[in-house]
């Protein structure tokens, strides 16, 4: 499995839904095909692409092939991702302390300003 296969098999949203039916447990072709709303064909082609990446593996129960999610690929996704996400992590703590400080802010200066200015006509300025 290389990393391109991996990322080129994600790609594509109906993989990534077909991943996320697996997610919850094995399931045969035609609950796939079903579930997606695909052709048998083109559920069989995803399904290849997603095997060749790795990401599922398959059995045969007499007539039946049964896939499932094989974590391993999906794990060394994760370990790779995980420094990105600690990035993202600490930039979005940055801002929910600057966003908790100036909401904060905002209050003292609505609170200060009990002024209604509803009743507030602005003069038409002159024309030359």
């Amino acid at each position: 499995m290389s990393d391109a296969a991996l990322w080129t098999a994600l790609a594509d949203p109906r993989r990534r839904a077909i991943v996320g039916l697996l997610l919850e447990r094995p399931r045969p072709v035609g609950e796939i095909v079903e579930a997606c709303g695909l052709s048998q064909p083109s559920t069989s082609k995803h399904l290849r692409v997603l095997r060749d990446a790795g990401l599922v593996r398959v059995r045969q129960d007499a007539q039946r092939r049964v896939y499932a999610l094989d974590p391993a690929p999906i794990a060394e996704l994760d370990a790779w991702l995980a420094p990105y996400r600690a990035l993202w992590n600490r930039s979005l703590d940055r801002l929910g302390r600057r966003l908790d400080g100036t909401s904060d802010d905002m209050d003292d200066t609505a609170a200060a300003d009990d002024t209604d200015h509803t009743d507030v006509v602005k003069e038409p300025t002159p024309k030359d």
